[in-house]
C-alpha cells in the first residue's frame, strides 16, 4: 500500500473519534451529561493514541516491518490533538471558559496537576517533531523526545486519580503502558551492556 494511502487512512481513522463526538453532539445523543462524556472520550483517545504511537517501534521491530515507523509522528500528533481537545472541553464545558477558575482548579486538583505537564510535554514534542527541529536539535532531539515516556506516566496517573468506580480502564492502560516501557527499558539495557 502506498505511503500516501496509509497516511490518508490513518488520518481518517484518527479523526473518526472526534467526528463521532461532533455528530453525537449535533444529534444530542451523548447521554445525560454530554460535557462529561466529551471530556472523558477526548482524554481516553489522547491516552490511546499515545499508547498506539509508543507501540509502533516494538511492533515494527518484532514484525520486521520498518515501514510502520513512518507513521509514528502522525499517531503522536493525534495524541496531542485529543489532549488539546480534552483541555478545551474541560475549560469550555466544565469551567464555562473561566481562565481564573482553570488556574485555581489546576492548583487544587492533583489529577489536573499531573495532567497539565503531560499535555505540555506533548505540545513540546509536537512542535519539535518536524525535520527542521530534528536538524536544529541534532542529537538532543532524541533525548528531548524521550520525555514521551514521562508524558505517558503522568497521563496514566491523571486517569488513575480520577477513577470513582471501576479501575478496569486504568489497569488496562497501565498494563499496556508498562509493557511498552518495559520493551524500551530492555532495549536500553541491552545497548548499555
Amino acid at each position: 500500500m502506498p505511503i500516501l494511502v496509509r497516511r490518508l487512512l490513518i488520518f481518517i481513522l484518527g479523526c473518526w473519534p472526534a467526528s463521532t463526538l461532533v455528530w453525537g453532539a449535533v444529534q444530542q445523543n451523548l447521554g445525560g451529561d454530554p460535557a462529561q462524556y466529551i471530556l472523558l472520550q477526548t482524554g481516553f483517545w489522547a491516552l490511546r493514541f499515545l499508547l498506539i504511537s509508543l507501540a509502533v517501534t516494538p511492533l515494527a521491530r518484532l514484525a520486521k516491518q520498518r515501514w510502520l515507523m513512518v507513521h509514528r509522528r502522525m499517531l503522536g500528533l493525534f495524541a496531542l490533538f485529543y489532549g488539546i481537545l480534552h483541555l478545551l472541553s474541560y475549560y469550555q464545558f466544565i469551567l464555562g471558559g473561566n481562565l481564573e477558575r482553570l488556574v485555581s482548579e489546576t492548583i487544587k486538583r492533583p489529577y489536573i496537576l499531573v495532567g497539565a505537564p503531560a499535555l505540555l510535554i506533548l505540545i513540546l514534542l509536537g512542535v519539535t517533531s518536524t525535520r527542521g527541529w530534528m536538524r536544529r536539535l541534532g542529537r538532543h532531539w532524541q533525548q528531548l523526545h524521550r520525555l514521551v515516556y514521562l508524558a505517558l506516566i503522568l497521563a496514566w496517573i491523571h486517569l488513575y486519580w480520577q477513577v470513582r468506580s471501576s479501575y478496569f480502564d486504568a489497569v488496562l492502560y497501565g498494563a499496556i503502558g508498562l509493557v511498552l516501557l518495559s520493551f524500551r527499558a530492555r532495549n536500553y539495557l541491552i545497548k548499555r551492556i
